[in-house]
């Protein structure tokens, strides 16, 4: 039973959607969150809330973390009521699923916390939006050795169709992953530069898309977000525009640790940026447009 047993600490736009996943399918979910508005909805839905981290280790056989950064992840493991403020007994073959976007040297650094304390960590950095993680479509980047990757495998591809297992090496999820999130800040503002051109010329914005959609400017990301923002489907927001002005800071130092140059990164970072100094940290990434045309 503990199998199909999980805790979800961090129930917003993802780990909401992986929350009624799971739930759908059958396993029983528990649900930590330091919004109460999150938990309860997710009870609506036959989630079982617990008051704090400690508890998920007791009650399940993983804990998927599902915060934003590094220092989340910190309070989530070490604060006063900390997962691994459990007893030893309670951590015994307890299993964590990292799915924050963070620095390789993080998940190395959690990676031996949580090691001397007994919990096997799996680096599970997530990719798609929240609703590919409802409908189980997400792309998991999962780093992690083998043998505990064959164990908790029905549970990963459960959470996601797109499962990839890249390295045995911890902390090359968090790689992979900042080299994709690179390219969809890059993919992302390239998108909305082009829609505000496409608008300054004239141009229908909407029959434009049609066309980049089927031709050789298409991306997924470009196509996701501008058809949102078109449409002014921004609020609430799909994924805060601080998410890929991280992200793409915490790429482009792990680009400089090797000596490499990406000019192109540099300029969309440098987008995100100036993008958040214009206050728009709370918005949706989508409105990149908005701030383009500015």
């Amino acid at each position: 039973m503990m199998e199909r047993t999980v805790s979800i600490i961090g129930a917003g736009n993802m780990g909401g959607g992986i929350a009624l996943n799971l739930l759908a399918r059958g396993y029983a979910v528990h649900v930590c969150d330091i919004d109460a508005a999150k938990e309860r909805f997710l009870e609506q839905k036959g989630a079982l809330a617990v008051i704090k981290p400690a508890q998920a280790a007791i009650k399940s056989g993983a804990t998927i973390i599902c915060v934003v950064g590094s220092a989340q992840v910190q309070d989530v493991l070490l604060g006063a009521d900390g997962l691994l403020k459990a007893s030893p007994q309670d951590l015994q073959n307890h299993t964590v699923i990292l799915c924050p976007t963070i620095s390789p040297q993080d998940v190395e650094r959690f990676a031996a916390l949580l090691g001397s304390h007994g919990v096997a960590l799996i680096e599970a950095p997530m990719s798609g939006g929240p609703k590919r993680a409802q409908d189980g479509s997400m792309s998991l980047m999962v780093a992690c050795e083998n043998t505990l990757f064959k164990q908790h495998e029905p549970l990963l591809r459960d959470l996601s169709s797109k499962l990839f297992h890249v390295s045995q090496r911890l902390g090359d999820g968090a790689r992979t992953k900042l080299v994709n999130n690179l390219l969809a800040a890059i993919n992302l503002t390239g998108a909305a530069e082009a829609m505000a051109m496409a608008q300054k010329l004239g141009l229908d914005a909407s029959r434009t898309l049609d066309v980049i959609e089927q031709s050789s400017g298409q991306s997924w990301i470009g196509s996701e977000r501008m058809r949102r923002a078109l449409a002014g489907d921004v609020h609430p927001p799909g994924a805060h525009m601080t998410l890929l002005a991280k992200d793409s800071k915490l790429a482009m130092q792990a680009a400089r640790d090797v000596g490499c140059s990406n000019a192109v990164g540099e300029v969309a970072t440098g987008l995100f940026a100036q993008a958040l100094e214009a206050g728009m940290a709370d918005d949706d990434d989508a409105q990149m447009l908005k701030f383009l045309r500015r």
